[in-house]
């Protein structure tokens, strides 16, 4: 027990306050409900999901937000297009999270994510049996899988020894959780030879739809950000969030080329990531003028950028479904917008679609047919599309608040604490 009186849990997200990245923001929001019901530590990367420099020359700073002190890590700055630099960017990470855990004092529960990869469990497993404590791991994506589905990842020995040790870190940890039930049912595979797993819970990620909410066409905030980048009286199909390895988007940008005649029509894409620049490149390559690639939103203007589309894709590559839940797709249904999923049947997210009626879904890879429901889509009638979009805020409202899965997460650490 902490000297405050209070559990100590010691959090080891990788992204956290102020990073853009949705599994910062997940856990920075996460830490501020738990903060007075826990004594809180956070380990994390110092801010760079977005290539911000900082300046900062420190390797370990600590900083903290209302109750919770945070040790931020410095890292090498990553080439999200190069193995190499990713490599040691997570090793570097690696080595400096298991140092800074090991060094605290009176630790209850180390609670880790599956970022980075396998790592991220390795990181909790390690803390746990150097402090003594409870280890809940938290698995937001799973790992080799994920890297073998995209081709990132295709040495069959390396493959096996780290699906091995990523099953010894679920076979430590005391709790799992996973974001969705085709991940759950993907965790209770991997053990279905020993007929047994560590508890587990689904809990699924949020956004918080009491700022995200559904606004008008006219809205000033809406119509400042369709002025500020030229897409005012555009019906725009918008991809919002990280543009990586993992959501085929390199080749999805093709399908804009059918459209480069429609000039009311707009395809926007904002954020960053491995694959942005070879996107880019084909945009500039085939002189397709109505592609339109934006940089991160601020927090704060997230409600007006995800309120001026029309139609927001989410996306997953093949063979994604039970190992990955898109995020965006939260967001994007707390802003009461149609869906166009590219996604696999069955999958977590094609599920939400699917229940609540708000969108489509078509099978990755099926590039005709997804340019099809585009064409579809823009000549749908507005009426239509905005009831589409309600459905899925309804569903949303009665399922995915932010405040059920909260809930869920402090009734968790009390119990294990």
């Amino acid at each position: 027990m902490s000297k405050f009186g209070k559990p100590h849990i010691v959090f080891v997200p990788n992204y956290f306050y102020p990073d853009v990245a949705s599994v910062g923001q997940l856990f920075t929001e996460l830490c501020l409900h738990l903060q007075h019901d826990f004594n809180i530590t956070v380990v994390a990367a110092q801010p760079n999901y977005a290539g911000e420099e900082l300046g900062r020359t420190k390797r370990v700073e600590h900083d903290r937000l209302e109750n919770i002190r945070i040790i931020r890590i410095k890292l090498p700055k990553v080439n999200k297009q190069s193995k190499l630099s990713r490599l040691r960017y997570i090793a570097t990470y690696f080595f400096y999270s298991v140092w800074v855990v090991i060094r605290q004092k009176n630790v209850d529960v180390v609670y880790s994510i599956s970022q980075p990869p396998i790592l991220g469990g390795l990181i909790g497993t390690i803390g746990k049996w150097a402090k003594r404590s409870k280890h809940i791991y938290n698995i937001q994506d799973f790992n080799p899988e994920q890297a073998q589905a995209v081709g990132f990842m295709t040495n069959k020995l390396i493959l096996r020894a780290a699906k091995w040790l990523d099953m010894l870190n679920c076979k430590y940890a005391d709790h799992i959780v996973t974001v969705g039930s085709d991940m759950q049912e993907t965790l209770l595979k991997r053990f279905v030879a020993e007929r047994a797993i560590t508890d587990n819970s689904v809990i699924h990620n949020w956004t918080d739809e009491k700022d995200i909410v559904p606004l008008p066409p006219t809205h000033p905030g809406v119509r400042a950000f369709k002025e500020r980048y030229g897409l005012e009286g555009k019906f725009i199909v918008m991809y919002s969030g990280n543009v990586g390895l993992f959501y085929d988007l390199e080749n999805l940008i093709h399908i804009t080329e059918e459209f480069k005649g429609e000039a009311g029509l707009a395809f926007v894409f904002i954020g960053e990531g491995a694959v942005k620049k070879q996107m880019q490149e084909y945009v500039t390559l085939r002189n397709i003028p109505n592609v339109h690639f934006l940089p991160y939103q601020a927090k704060e203007q997230l409600k007006y950028s995800l309120n001026a589309a029309d139609v927001h894709l989410v996306v997953n590559q093949k063979g994604i479904k039970g190992i990955s839940v898109p995020s965006k797709i939260y967001g994007v249904m707390a802003a009461g917008k149609p869906i166009l999923g590219v996604l696999e049947r069955g999958s977590e997210a094609c599920r939400m679609i699917e229940e609540s009626r708000c969108g489509v879904v078509v099978e990755p890879q099926r590039y005709e047919e997804i340019a099809e429901q585009i064409g579809r889509l823009y000549r749908e009638s507005p009426a239509e599309l905005a009831a589409a979009g309600l459905r899925g805020r309804a569903y949303l409202e009665q399922h995915l608040r932010k405040d059920i899965s909260l809930d869920k997460y402090r009734h968790l650490l009390q119990s294990i604490s």
